[in-house]
């Protein structure tokens, strides 16, 4: 059973991470948050994403929940294609935002599969 206050607690840090990173993603000139290469902040992002997600809606399926980040990740590089964001648009964002998704949802679900066995 879920407690309802943390559920809203999660759900209010995933619109605020969510907010974060779409903004940081369409800034024409985003602040150079980290000296790390561009995928790292890309599979970092979407990392935090996908286990807010999970933690803010445990009963929703774990492939919609990587079909809708997926499909985000998507649409920023869509919109980064905008020539007046200044930015670029490379499908190999979205494979790193995809690939780790994947990554982070296996390991829930590992997790769940675990804690549900469990004595």
């Amino acid at each position: 059973m879920t407690n309802p206050r943390a559920t809203l607690v999660w759900r209010l840090l995933l619109a605020a991470a969510t907010i974060f990173a779409v903004t940081m993603a369409l800034l024409p000139h985003p602040p150079n948050v980290a000296e790390v290469g561009d995928k790292y902040q890309h599979m970092a992002a979407f990392g935090t994403l996908t286990i807010l997600y999970a933690l803010a809606f445990p009963a929703a399926p774990l492939l919609k929940i990587g079909e809708r980040l997926s499909f985000l990740g998507a649409l920023i590089e869509v919109f980064q294609s905008i020539p007046s964001l200044h930015r670029d648009c490379d499908v190999m964002d979205w494979i790193a935002d995809t690939f780790i998704i994947a990554v982070v949802l296996a390991i829930i679900a590992l997790g769940r599969r675990r804690r549900d066995v469990a004595p």
